[in-house]
């Protein structure tokens, strides 16, 4: 069970991106090798909620991809790890980097390969179609699938947690 003083201590959220800022596919062609993937847009404007109440954001993924940095500069992530074959190195060099500890870690996954550090943070979140593992281990486990709301339902949900929902609705009226 997550407690206040949990949600209080979270300074870093993390995401994985395929199956979680996207739905998981990747799309080829049109004469071109690059990738074609998805993002929602309601999403990237729950991240940047999330960025106004003074939280790191970023992603731990374990593709690299040109559309993976492109949307990280469009959000204005504070960090990108890609190609991290293992999430737990790339996890503890990102715990290194950014100076904090795992408890100050919120980190949404949907697959296998996001096991290992959803065990490891203070908050883990599974998206609404995450495999059984995921959602297992997940101490909060969301409705909306990946790439089609999840990363905005976990940023409301943190923010009303966390008691600061009114204060970034307050721009918006």
């Amino acid at each position: 069970m997550i407690s206040p003083a949990d949600v209080k201590q979270i300074t870093t959220v993390i995401l994985d991106i395929d199956g979680v800022l996207t739905d998981g596919r990747v799309g080829y062609g049109a004469g071109s090798d690059e990738e074609i993937k998805f993002f929602f847009v309601r999403d990237g404007l729950g991240l940047s909620l999330l960025r106004q109440v003074g939280l790191k954001v970023g992603a731990l993924s374990g593709r690299k991809s040109g559309a993976n940095a492109r949307r990280a500069r469009e959000l204005s992530f504070d960090f990108l790890y890609e190609d991290c074959q293992s999430k737990l190195e790339g996890f503890q060099r990102l715990l290194a980097d950014l100076q904090v500890t795992p408890e100050q870690c919120l980190y949404v996954g949907d697959d296998l390969l996001d096991l290992p550090v959803m065990r490891r943070v203070g908050i883990a979140v599974a998206v609404g179609d995450a495999v059984a593992e995921a959602r297992a281990v997940a101490h909060w486990q969301l409705s909306t699938p990946g790439g089609r709301g999840a990363v905005r339902e976990m940023a409301e949900r943190l923010l009303k947690a966390r008691g600061q929902w009114e204060l970034v609705l307050q721009k918006y009226e």
